[in-house]
């Protein structure tokens, strides 16, 4: 059988992966280390993900402490906080970079509640992408007399079904961020 709905599964869920790992990333006023995951330091002539050159901890709920491991990279360190545009202020102390988180404007709060439903709405049609392959895999299949009718119905169901379940997904991690940022 060509049509396997376990690789459609799999490709479901790395849409709602893909979403939750854009989620985490969003500024809700929390201080949260995986808010500093993107952010790439330009060390020993690469560039390197920052948790590869430091540690990062959450000291208090407002704020992110940056240990450099090296003290030559603390420039470079504070340089890429500062580029990434996370409108964090880093206080460097030695190799200690200290970044507060600051509060959230109501203004800013509407903008990442918007940016949440845009990143929703990116992992809803890539669920629907792969429904879509499924269920052309599926008519192939009979065309090829692979599987009987009554086999694609019952298999069309199955990936609808898997479809509506992940789509749930998807819009539930949404609404949860959203009440987060909102503070709801």
């Amino acid at each position: 059988m060509a049509t396997d709905t376990a690789d459609l599964k799999r490709r479901m869920h790395g849409a709602v992966e893909a979403l939750k790992h854009d989620l985490v990333g969003l500024r809700t006023g929390r201080a949260s280390t995986a808010l500093l995951d993107p952010i790439q330091v330009e060390v020993y002539g690469a560039n390197m993900p920052l948790n590869q050159v430091a540690t990062v901890s959450t000291p208090e709920a407002r704020m992110l402490a940056v240990q450099v491991w090296d003290r030559s990279n603390v420039q470079p360190v504070e340089k890429a906080i500062r580029a990434a545009g996370l409108g964090l202020n880093p206080i460097t102390d030695g190799q200690m970079i200290r970044l507060p988180i600051p509060e959230l404007t109501e203004e800013r709060r509407k903008e990442l509640a918007k940016l949440v439903g845009q990143y929703a709405e990116k992992a809803r049609v890539a669920v629907r992408n792969v429904r879509r392959d499924g269920m052309d895999g599926l008519k192939a299949d009979e065309k090829k007399h692979e599987i009987s009718e009554d086999e694609r119905k019952r298999l069309e169901t199955e990936v609808q079904k898997l479809t509506d379940d992940t789509i749930k997904e998807v819009d539930d991690a949404a609404a949860a961020k959203e009440k987060e940022i909102l503070g709801k």
